[in-house]
């Protein structure tokens, strides 16, 4: 293989980055089992498939650690507690720590009450929402979540991103695992473009526009430019309310006020809002379960269209894909990941 053809990936045993990471944190203060659910969280995008949203993070997270734009100790703050609605002030804290104490806390409530409503101010990103839905359908419960992002999309028939892409997953059990979805309201994921700039790869002319409203195949040029919403008008609609729900509403910021984790010395400023129901407060768990089973039945037996193998039910590609990468015990990640990990780490000590 040539020099020029060679794979951008090292492969990384998950253990190794386990250790890795989490004494990386730890050597910025950040307290054991909080830096275990943050990897973990990263980990897991990678074992899903998503990495986009995996270890190519974790060197933008140590900055805005070493700046303090991002508090190493997480220290939230009940702001309207009702019962079965909770508001957390997350003061800068880790965006991580902040969404597991929501899902905790959604959980509980809504196995008293039925249904919970957690909204968290003044967090950081969370990586995965999917990470913090499939928590809380373990538990027998559906679960909603939506955060908002940082600008990347334009208004419908605006040329300036304005808007965060403000995704939102949902989970719900199904036997032993669930079914759940977890997606940004552009056409990609912002991270994919991050890593397609990561690998060195085009991305489709499809997914961004230059500043110059130009379709465009550059990686770095589509992360200055414009993302485009996925659905046009619906997409951007969407994204608009994911922003009254995740920033208006909880009392954090909106639209050009909140920052990315990219941005190292910027307070992050999202918000994210998380809707819990307890599946035996409002149905039977076992005909719930049995509906569930039928819709799967009815989806993966459906006549497959040209080109495609299978059918899969939403989070059922993730589910395999964690199988495969458990089973190998590695994960790949980008050689400029590795290298800017490394040198994040040269001070202490520590590299992978």
């Amino acid at each position: 293989m040539s020099e020029t053809a060679m794979e951008p990936f090292d492969q990384i045993e998950i253990s190794r980055l386990e250790e890795f990471g989490t004494a990386l944190l730890a050597a910025l203060e950040v307290p054991p089992a909080d830096a275990v659910l943050l990897i973990d969280s990263l980990i897991q995008a990678e074992l899903w498939g998503h990495s986009s949203h995996g270890i190519l993070r974790l060197s933008w997270y140590l900055e805005r650690l070493k700046s303090g734009a991002m508090k190493n100790i997480t220290n939230p703050t009940f702001e309207v507690d009702s019962g079965p609605l909770l508001v957390i002030d997350g003061h800068d804290g880790i965006g991580q720590v902040l969404t597991s104490m929501a899902v905790e806390q959604a959980v509980s409530r809504a196995k008293e009450f039925g249904v919970s409503v957690v909204g968290i101010r003044n967090s950081n990103h969370f990586g995965t929402a999917m990470y913090f839905t499939r928590r809380a359908a373990k538990q027998k419960c559906v679960a909603i979540l939506t955060t908002n992002a940082s600008p990347s999309m334009a208004p419908w028939g605006g040329s300036k991103k304005v808007l965060g892409n403000n995704p939102w997953s949902i989970a719900a059990p199904f036997g032993e695992t669930v079914v759940a979805m977890d997606m940004a309201n552009t056409v990609v994921a912002r991270g994919k473009i991050y890593a397609a700039l990561e690998s060195g790869e085009e991305i489709p002319d499809t997914w961004a526009i230059t500043k110059e409203g130009k379709r465009t195949t550059d990686a770095a040029s589509a992360i200055d430019g414009v993302i485009l919403p996925m659905g046009g008008h619906k997409g951007y609609a969407i994204s608009f309310m994911m922003d009254v729900l995740a920033g208006a509403l909880t009392g954090s910021g909106i639209a050009t006020e909140v920052h990315g984790p990219y941005e190292a010395t910027e307070r992050s400023n999202s918000g994210h809002l998380l809707i819990v129901i307890d599946v035996e407060k409002m149905i039977d768990p076992l005909v719930f379960e049995q509906r569930i089973q039928k819709l799967v039945n009815e989806v993966k037996s459906a006549p497959l269209a040209d080109g495609f193998g299978e059918i899969f039910y939403p989070g059922e590609i993730e589910d395999r894909s964690e199988e495969a990468a458990v089973t190998g015990g590695k994960i790949q990640i980008f050689h400029s990941t590795k290298d800017a990990l490394n040198e994040i780490g040269a001070p202490f000590g520590l590299a992978i």
